[in-house]
């Protein structure tokens, strides 16, 4: 069973940053695919990013390219997602989630994903 904590949200003013961190424990963590997914309220949960098991390949959100980066420490089972340039929009549970085996859902869909953090809140405030 692997367990995902995510950690780092908070309240900020637009165009400012935080850096999200997501502590995997149990399993073979460097083994999966970790994805970012944020829910707004009365909104579906929605793709953010994800990483491949090597990091070596990323993905993104077209609504977060160029703004949010998502890295790995797999010697620390930790997937982080730094998030700059915060807009009002990007307010939601953001939800850390592992893929441990192939999927026949593409990587943007939650279906994809076996695992997931209990989610944390991030405010941009106008």
């Amino acid at each position: 069973q692997v367990h995902l904590v995510e950690s780092g949200g908070g309240s900020v003013q637009a165009g400012g940053s935080l850096r999200l961190s997501c502590a995997a424990s149990g399993g073979t963590f460097s083994s999966y695919t970790m994805g970012w997914f944020r829910q707004a309220p009365g909104k579906e949960r929605e793709f953010v990013a994800f990483t491949r098991w090597r990091g070596s390949s990323t993905d993104y959100a077209d609504s977060v390219k160029g703004r949010f980066t998502i890295s790995r420490d797999n010697a620390k089972n930790t997937v982080y997602l730094q998030m700059n340039s915060l807009k009002p929009e990007d307010t939601a549970v953001y939800y850390c989630a592992a893929m441990s085996r192939n999927s026949r859902y593409p990587y943007a869909s939650p279906r994809a994903y076996d695992y997931w953090g209990q989610g944390t809140q991030v405010t941009v405030s106008s």
